[in-house]
């Protein structure tokens, strides 16, 4: 079928984001099974009453995203449309009277994982809507035959689309245009998170992405609309504010701006008390070498989380090459380095592509050996899947067998890191945003964006928080809440303090730390620090319980630690597999740690009781 625009009446069709009127859209009706006699029966019975047809904007969507943050938006900013319009937003597919899938095309499962989605649809007979990369870059797909389609820059129209679609009317809408407005009505996945496209498209041309197909080349929004859309979220309470896109780093280069331009004009709107934190989304090497130190400079803003995502894919040069990746390995180097060497804290997560065409042994060895140098916290390891059309998909491949050996091994040497060893005891400041898989904690995330599982009420969602991490995972660390903060603490606190109350001048002291060391001066200065607060420096001891003050001291010390490290570490593989069951531990089960535990206590007094005995017994005696 054509597309909407080629079904038109009169010229031009109509302006982003208004409605067209229903005699200026070209549908094509499908085909009605004409001998239905039992319910012609049924409707021509007066004395069966008769149902009244759903008014437009009364049933229920059933919304399904695959894929990247940008695609998240896209379904939020499609829901929030809906929404606004009358429609009901589910995220029960039974409760769905249409089905909106938001595909991604970026690997193989992503793709069959929506075929999969859309034969049960089918086979439940209901109408369908299918948006996002899938269609954008395959519309002759045969699942894709008699299903209704938005395209990525279609978005703003979502709600004509579903009309038509429930009415029994097959839609296409997939010619590129400009693109959508940032001030569309938008339901978030989280509330307290907003997801802000920069731009779309890039100017990359990876020889096995699938994603250009349909995204296209590069598109960036205005400086003044993406600040104008930060300053409506900040007013809408949201605490984060995800810069997204499929390169951030090259944004603005087809409008004759650049990256540090915009984070620049947008970290001067954020709260100065660091309510509302900023994260810079995913870049490629090449074109942010050359404004490494003024993005170092944002990353090391207050504000700004020391975040971000630099995917390498391949520690080969001759892989890269075969990539079309547009950088080398020395390159990339000089990235990390960089931004590791300008921003205290610095956290750096990367991607790699295991079997690539062509990848030796030596090319994969060279990949390993970069990852364990740098022994990044967060690495994205994927097997190497020939996207059709794509250049790599006529490539020689690597046997499925070593591809699979290889992503083992290196997942193996990834998962045996230990990135937070050290932070324990310390006292960080974290933001807040969600409850976590298993129900119990609520997660927050540190300035270098670690996250942090916290067991809180949900009262203090959205909020901002001093905790002392009490234990570490391997993709998290567990904290206990000292301090909510709030916009007057946190605005206030900076001015209370002398230089001799601070651990040191990027810090704020608590009445319960004591400095385990002589203060440092801070590496940015006191003036760009502001209202900073984090306490890496500082200890809280006279607020425990004495059981953790003599806990490195005795048996039930030692117990305890152990007790704690065992649970974090099952709630943590619990939260890390998506688990949605309560741990034993929180359900109050006495385990074998728990047993040692009370059989140490007893011990302790028992043998407390006998010295106490012993020396009133010698005592007697020399008498």
């Amino acid at each position: 079928m054509e597309d909407i625009e080629d079904l038109l009446v009169g010229s031009g069709g109509a302006p982003p984001g208004f409605r067209l009127p229903l005699n200026a859209v070209g549908v094509n009706p499908r085909k009605k099974n004409k001998s239905k006699p039992n319910k012609i029966s049924q409707i021509n019975d007066p004395l069966t009453p008769l149902l009244p047809p759903k008014i437009p904007g009364t049933q229920t969507i059933y919304v399904k995203t695959f894929g990247c943050s940008h695609n998240q938006s896209d379904s939020e900013y499609m829901a929030g449309q809906l929404s606004a319009f009358g429609y009901a937003i589910s995220d029960d597919p039974e409760e769905g009277d249409l089905w909106l899938i938001n595909t991604c095309t970026v690997k193989s499962p992503s793709q069959s994982a929506m075929k999969t989605l859309i034969t049960k649809c089918k086979t439940a007979k209901k109408p369908l809507v299918v948006a996002g990369c899938v269609p954008q870059g395959s519309r002759d797909l045969k699942e894709l035959e008699g299903v209704s389609i938005v395209g990525v820059q279609q978005i703003d129209r979502v709600v004509e689309v579903v009309e038509e679609t429930l009415k029994g009317h097959e839609v296409r809408l997939l010619n590129r245009k400009t693109l959508p407005v940032l001030d569309l009505p938008k339901v978030r996945k989280n509330k307290f998170v907003e997801i802000l496209p920069i731009n779309v498209g890039c100017l990359g041309a990876c020889t096995y992405c699938k994603t250009k197909h349909a995204r296209g080349h590069l598109g960036s929004y205005t400086v003044d609309s993406l600040v104008g859309r930060v300053k409506t979220v900040i007013a809408d309470e949201v605490k984060e504010i995800w810069l997204s896109s499929e390169d951030t780093g090259a944004y603005g280069r087809d409008i004759g701006v650049s990256l540090p331009i915009l984070l620049n004009a947008i970290v001067v709107e954020l709260p100065p008390d660091g309510s509302t934190m900023l994260r810079i989304g995913m870049t490629n090497p090449p074109f942010i070498l050359e404004h490494l130190k003024e993005i170092a400079a944002v990353l090391h803003h207050p504000c700004v989380y020391s975040f971000l995502h630099v995917p390498v894919q391949s520690g080969s040069d001759a892989v890269l090459t075969a990539m079309n990746r547009e950088y080398t390995v020395s390159e990339f180097r000089t990235v990390v380095d960089t931004l590791t060497g300008l921003v205290p804290g610095m956290q750096i997560a990367t991607d790699i592509i295991c079997g690539f065409p062509g990848e030796t042994d030596e090319d994969f060895a060279q990949t390993v050996n970069l990852i364990k140098e740098y022994k990044f916290p967060q690495v994205h390891i994927s097997q190497f899947y020939p996207r059709p059309g794509t250049p790599a998909a006529r490539m020689k491949k690597v046997p499925s067998t070593i591809v699979k050996n290889r992503s083992r091994e290196l997942t193996s040497v990834f998962e045996a890191f230990t990135p937070y060893k050290g932070m324990e005891g310390r006292v960080e400041r974290i933001w807040i945003t969600e409850i976590a898989t298993d129900g119990i904690h609520l997660v927050g995330h540190t300035k270098g964006y670690v996250q942090v599982l916290i067991i809180a009420p949900e009262s203090i969602l959205g909020t901002s928080a001093m905790v002392k991490i009490t234990s570490v995972g391997r993709w998290s660390v567990f904290g206990e809440v000292i301090e909510t903060l709030t916009q007057v603490n946190v605005k206030m606190a900076p001015e209370k303090l002398s230089n001799q109350e601070k651990c040191s001048p990027c810090s704020i002291q608590y009445e319960s730390c004591a400095c385990s060391k002589e203060p440092e001066p801070c590496s940015s200065g006191s003036d760009s620090c502001r209202g900073q607060i984090r306490l890496e420096k500082c200890t809280v001891s006279r607020n425990d319980s004495w059981m953790e003050d003599g806990s490195s001291k005795n048996l039930i010390g030692w117990l305890l630690r152990r007790r704690r490290n065992h649970e974090h570490k099952k709630v943590e593989n619990g939260i890390v597999l998506g688990l949605k069951n309560k741990q034993e531990w929180a359900l109050g089960g006495w385990g074998i740690v728990d047993s040692a535990l009370l059989i140490g206590i007893l011990i302790s007094f028992l043998m407390i009781i006998a010295v106490i005995i012993h020396l009133e017994f010698r005592t007697l005696l020399s008498k």
